[in-house]
């Protein structure tokens, strides 16, 4: 099993003011314990940058750098799933849905990923399995 780290993971993990911070933390030391191959992309990985820096800091950003992605392997994202993420957007025609959702589900099909660690409804309604599986 891999699996698809989310923008609302990594932030949860790594704000211990969130809401969903417990939750995370708790699915994040049971992943990394069990040694399941985690995966994102870099869009997640600008979009989560942007998130700390302004919500919480600087040491947040170090610590997403220095202790987090070194365990995540990074998919960079090419012409052919930048393109068809916009297309699928476009398609959704959904205000909520954002473009970085839609690369991350276009992702996941190509890794053949069934399994993304977020706080985000909107990959089980494109049927992905989310962990942990009660949302807050």
């Amino acid at each position: 099993m891999s699996v698809f780290v989310d923008t609302s993971a990594l932030y949860a993990v790594l704000d211990a003011d969130d809401e969903r911070h417990g939750a995370a933390k708790e699915e994040w030391s049971d992943l990394i314990g069990r040694r399941v191959p985690l995966h994102t992309t870099n869009y997640v990985l600008v979009e989560t940058a942007a998130l700390l820096q302004n919500r919480i800091g600087m040491d947040a950003l170090r610590t997403l750098t220095m202790d987090v992605l070194p365990v995540i392997t990074t998919l960079w994202v090419d012409e052919g799933i930048h393109r068809s993420a916009y297309h699928a957007l476009l398609v959704s025609d959904r205000r909520q849905l954002s473009f970085v959702d839609c690369v991350s589900f276009e992702a996941m099909r190509r890794l053949g990923l069934a399994d993304a660690f977020c706080f985000d409804p909107h990959f089980a309604a494109q049927g992905f399995t989310i962990i942990p599986t009660a949302l807050p």
